[in-house]
């Protein structure tokens, strides 16, 4: 990865040349079943990992950087449907990702329309559905 480079999620780089986000927030649930017991405060059994998710929110000046395709590339990629492989610009494997959804707004146009400004979000999950699961057989 480039030294600009703040997060790589399959092929696309968020970077400061393109799509930089200026939040990150990350959210992960654990699960604890809840066993009822008379007289006393209930018993709590750890039951394994929920969901593990990622919102991005961001700035796009594209005339500036980047250009009025980044977020259709980020679409085009989660269109495929496949987990994705996400690193940290520090180099650290953050494991495989799912796109959850790409959010956008338009504002200040130029001529023809085109925007001087895109605010978008994007929501990752983790998948954890097992190496297995990603084999085409």
């Amino acid at each position: 990865m480039m030294a600009e480079t703040m997060m790589q999620l399959g092929a696309y780089q968020f970077s400061v040349d393109n799509a930089a986000y200026q939040s990150l927030e990350r959210s992960t649930e654990y699960r604890w079943a809840a066993q009822e017991r008379v007289g006393a405060h209930d018993a709590l059994q750890f039951t394994g990992f929920g969901a593990d998710t990622i919102s991005l929110r961001g700035v796009i000046y594209p005339h500036y950087k980047g250009g009025l395709e980044q977020l259709d590339k980020i679409r085009r990629q989660a269109s495929i449907g496949i987990p994705l492989p996400l690193v940290a610009g520090t180099g650290r494997i953050l494991g495989v990702w799912v796109v959850e959804s790409v959010r956008e707004g338009q504002r200040t146009f130029g001529p023809q329309g085109a925007p001087l400004r895109q605010d978008f979000g994007i929501s990752i999950r983790r998948y954890d559905g097992g190496l297995r699961s990603l084999l085409p057989f």
